[in-house]
């Protein structure tokens, strides 16, 4: 990977949604090159994937929270138990296995109260092998990117 490379990368993580036609321009690449380059970086899993973006208030998912949560049982049989359903979880917008004292932490996307309240029967207090659980409804965000730095 090379700098034009990584500055194609940085200008499609700030607006995928440009053409291949004005990337290309901003670059100093003719089109067909540019459009090389890029295929290259998907084919290579460089780029996952490009998506939009949303508002989470307009489609009403205004409310963040983040849920820490240990485990009574480890293992990687009780980690894959508790977290493949979490894939099917539309509010779940984030998931993963850490390190220390909390087993997993999630992010939430919700509509209301209610919509945690009836998530939390059913991933929390409905399975046995959650010890614990916390969580933090988001007040303010500092800071929310999707930028990984090339």
């Amino acid at each position: 990977m090379d700098r034009i490379d990584r500055t194609i990368l940085n200008l499609l993580q700030t607006d995928a949604s440009r053409t291949n036609a004005d990337l290309a321009g901003e670059l100093g690449l003719a089109p067909s090159s540019c459009m090389r380059r890029i295929r290259r970086l998907k084919a290579s899993g460089m780029i996952e994937r490009i998506v939009a973006i949303l508002n989470p208030a307009k489609v009403n998912r205004g409310i963040k929270a983040m849920v820490m949560v240990e485990l009574e049982r480890h293992g990687e049989t009780w980690m894959r138990r508790f977290l493949e359903p979490l894939k099917d979880e539309p509010s779940v917008v984030q998931a993963y296995s850490v390190s220390g004292s909390t087993d997993v932490v999630m992010m939430l996307r919700l509509k209301d109260i209610e919509e945690f309240d009836t998530l939390s029967d059913r991933l929390f207090r409905d399975d046995a092998n959650v010890a614990r659980y916390t969580t933090l409804f988001v007040i303010r965000t500092a800071k929310e990117t999707t930028f990984v730095p090339v």
